[in-house]
């Protein structure tokens, strides 16, 4: 019998996100959950308690098994204290005047900039000079472009952004959370 390596177990990363949306833990303890589990895992694995099924094909065995080991953490991250007992506040030192932010806010949004990240560095630019504060026309001129070009380039660059968040594959933090 051979242990999975770490590549394969690391290569489950999206199933267990899927698994664990499915187990409808709350997206803000997503990240943390998935780690819990792929460190129990491996853990597991060198202690030599993950013992397949020979009959059953490797893979099919590896995700039966990582179902049960994320059951069990989040069984387990129900029952804790601090998921059954606390109570969310705005933000203790928030200034006067400013408006309270979510947490899961935060979080999505620092996920949505890791997806921003990870896009090439031209759509990265182009999406960068929209939200700044030159104007998409005056940034284009600048650099020598033809305004309508910047307009074309920033569509795909939104384009390509969507369709990282919008993949199925991904979590709602972005695939940055389990890459």
């Amino acid at each position: 019998m051979v242990s999975p390596s770490i590549e394969a177990l690391w290569a489950e990363r999206p199933f267990i996100a899927l698994l664990l949306r499915a187990l409808h833990v709350p997206a803000r303890d997503r990240e943390d959950l998935l780690q819990t589990v792929l460190l129990g895992a491996w853990e597991a694995i060198q202690a030599r308690r993950y013992r397949p099924d020979p009959r059953r094909h490797p893979r099919h065995a590896l995700r039966a098994w990582l179902h049960g080991i994320a059951w069990h953490q989040v069984s387990h991250h129900r029952e804790s204290a601090y998921v059954r007992r606390v109570v969310l506040r705005g933000a203790p030192l928030a200034l006067d005047g400013q408006a309270h932010v979510e947490i899961e806010g935060e979080l999505f949004a620092r996920a949505a900039l890791r997806e921003v990240a990870a896009l090439p560095g031209g759509h990265r630019e182009v999406l960068l000079a929209a939200t700044g504060p030159l104007s998409l026309v005056a940034w284009a001129r600048a650099r020598g472009m033809n305004p309508n070009s910047a307009a074309s380039r920033l569509r795909r660059a939104r384009r390509a952004l969507a369709e990282r968040l919008a993949s199925p594959t991904r979590l709602p933090f972005g695939e940055g959370v389990v890459r």
